[in-house]
């Protein structure tokens, strides 16, 4: 089973679906239509839609922890190619969801992460290895470039 696509909610879809996939290193598809369309692998796709949440999102709210959240595994090397973008740009980061703008990492399960938020106040996080962690024997290696 695979998820196919999910709904981001934004205030404006083009700046936050570019903004992540600036920092995320992917393109958003051209002509926008009701959604802005961020492919991220081959099996999914970040649907942006200029949609206000009935609780007043979206935009992360610290004194009720309201909020989008979306967690991404990347390799050790994409991870430092987007920690090195955000930090190129200025984007405050963290480590934590409530923690999102201390400029820190996390390390946890033998990787590291961070959280940004983007224009919109929704939390994106990367991690080098997922919660439920590896299976053993499982490895990372680097993906050799197409000739």
């Amino acid at each position: 089973m695979l998820l196919d696509h999910t709904i981001v909610p934004a205030r404006d879809k083009v700046a936050s679906a570019q903004f992540v996939g600036h920092v995320l290193g992917r393109t958003m598809k051209p002509n926008p239509g009701h959604f802005a369309q961020l492919p991220i692998n081959e099996s999914l796709t970040l649907d942006f839609a200029d949609e206000i949440e009935d609780w007043g999102g979206p935009g992360f709210d610290p004194m009720v922890g309201k909020s989008h959240h979306f967690a991404f595994v990347v390799t050790p090397w994409e991870y430092d190619d987007i920690l090195a973008r955000i930090r190129a740009d200025g984007i405050p980061y963290g480590s934590g969801p409530f923690r999102h703008t201390d400029g820190r990492e996390y390390t946890a399960r033998g990787g590291r992460g961070v959280y940004f938020e983007d224009p919109a106040g929704n939390i994106f996080e990367v991690m080098t290895v997922p919660e439920t962690g590896y299976p053993e024997g499982f490895t990372q290696q680097p993906v050799e470039a197409e000739a």
